[in-house]
Formats: structure tokens, sequence, C-alpha cells
């Protein structure tokens, strides 16, 4: 197993606690693919994550809920309140909404434009101002993204169907 391989499921088994129910779909360079309780996400920490940073970036499928590719990141630490979070993929920024050290796309609209941005990006970053004041950047590489998010929804695709296709992102 190679050291990146290695530091990426460590930062991910420190981002969402492990469960007996959760299974790896696949690792696609700097992103997950897992299977957990009814959901499936790809996962990814910041590239300059320290060890034990709760940061992670995902995208999210939840059939039974009508969640389909929806965009969180978890901060490596809270955001002071009133901080707008922005994400950034290339030249293109969202306004991501949030509470403490949680934020998430605004809409299903800005779900689906992320994702699509992702696929054609290298990197993204996120950033805020901290409780403490402190500016919050957090880097991640897009390497493995779109095959990781594919690798989910396809995961949950069957449950999507029988709970009746809702959200931006489509595998059709």
């Amino acid at each position: 197993m190679s050291p990146r391989l290695l530091s990426m499921l460590i930062a991910i088994s420190w981002a969402a606690p492990a469960t007996a129910e959760r299974q790896t779909i696949g690792v696609h360079s700097r992103w997950g693919a897992f299977k957990e309780n009814g959901r499936c996400f790809a996962m990814s920490a910041p590239v300059d994550a320290r060890r034990g940073s709760p940061a992670a970036a995902s995208v999210g499928f939840w059939p039974a809920r009508g969640a389909w590719g929806q965009v969180h990141v978890r901060l490596g630490a809270p955001r002071r309140a009133g901080s707008a979070v922005i994400l950034k993929i290339g030249s293109r920024s969202f306004q991501l909404a949030g509470n403490g050290a949680e934020a998430w796309a605004a809409s299903p609209a800005a779900d689906g434009l992320i994702v699509a941005m992702m696929r054609t990006g290298s990197a993204m970053s996120v950033e805020t101002r901290t409780e403490r004041g402190g500016v919050l950047r957090e880097r991640y590489s897009l390497a493995g993204a779109a095959s990781a998010v594919d690798a989910a929804a396809a995961a949950c695709a069957h449950a999507r169907g029988a709970a009746g296709k809702s959200g931006a992102y489509s595998l059709d």
C-alpha cells in the first residue's frame, strides 16, 4: 500500500467513524467511494491535512431521503459565525451554506454545478474564517473524484429507482 493511499485512508477514518456496515467500493487516486447504512459517498481529505484532522469533502447519495449528488465539506476547524465558506474550482467560486464546521452546497442546482466542475477540474479549495479569526484554507486534489463519484452513484443506483429519482446529479 502506498504512503499516499495509506494517509488518505487514515484521514477518511478520522473524518467519519467506521461502522461494521461500511463497505469500501473503491479507491480512485485521492478519492474513495464507500457505502454505509443505505447511503453511498465519494470522499477525500485535503492534500495538506494534518494527521487527525476531521477535514473532508464528499459527494453523497442517500436514496431513501431523495438526496442525490449532495456536496458536503467538513472543515478542519469551526468557522466564525457569519463568515462565508467559499469553495473554488478553477475560476468558479461557490458560497456554501453551513454551520459550525459543516458546509454544503446551497441548492441542488449548486450541487450539480460543483460536481460538474469537479469532473473537469484538477484542484478544489475551501476557505473561511475560523472562530479564532484566522483564515482556513483547505486544498483538495480532484484526481480520481469523477471515478469515485460515479462508483458511489452506481452503488446506490438500484435503491434510487425504488425511492424515486431526485437531485441534480444523474447517471442517466
